[in-house]
């Protein structure tokens, strides 16, 4: 079960995000064509296409965690004893679940805050923009707390904070590794 809920989260992720790169691109690519081609213009592609990159943004910063991709020094802790290892884990991760709900609560504010203003060029509600700060957040806080419950139930895959590029060429393309070292 959430294996497949696992999956669906991480195809609708990649579809949002292929999205947004794909909207983003189009709509400048065709503004630019229409202004040095037709001399005209499209008057919100310039502004959709930021929204689009926020969102791609945060998207992406849920990719990152949910892959263990974002930058970290665990030279520390990976030099202290397994007991010491999962606690450090433990804390950082609490501190990562406070970060979040600090996001939560400015982007919720932020939304409220913006419900009735407007994209002066697209005239779409200012609090779908900042909306992202809530769904981006909640769905992190969500896999921070699936890796607790991991870490605390005493898997120890689970203690990594972030994979290094050994980890990742391993897990996704073991005879990739033969080939860079044969080269």
């Amino acid at each position: 079960m959430f294996s497949k809920i696992n999956s669906f989260s991480t195809k609708l992720l990649n579809i949002a995000i292929a999205f947004s790169l794909a909207a983003m691109s189009l709509s400048v690519f065709g503004n630019v064509v229409l202004r040095y081609v037709f001399n005209s213009g499209l008057t919100w592609s310039e502004e959709m296409s930021r929204y689009l990159f926020v969102w791609m943004v945060f998207l992406g910063a849920i990719a990152a965690l949910k892959d263990k991709m974002h930058l970290g020094v665990d030279i520390v802790v990976n030099s202290l004893p397994k007991g010491l290892q999962k606690a450090a884990f433990l804390i950082s991760n609490a501190v990562v679940l406070y970060l979040l709900w600090l996001v939560l609560e400015g982007s919720w504010k932020m939304t409220l805050l913006n419900m009735n203003s407007t994209g002066p060029a697209t005239g779409m509600p200012l609090s779908y923009l900042y909306g992202i700060g809530i769904v981006s957040s909640i769905w992190m806080m969500i896999l921070i707390i699936a890796s607790l419950f991991k870490a605390i139930r005493g898997k120890s895959e689970s203690l990594t904070i972030i994979q290094s590029p050994d980890d990742v060429l391993s897990d996704n393309h073991p005879d990739q590794e033969d080939k860079i070292i044969a080269k």
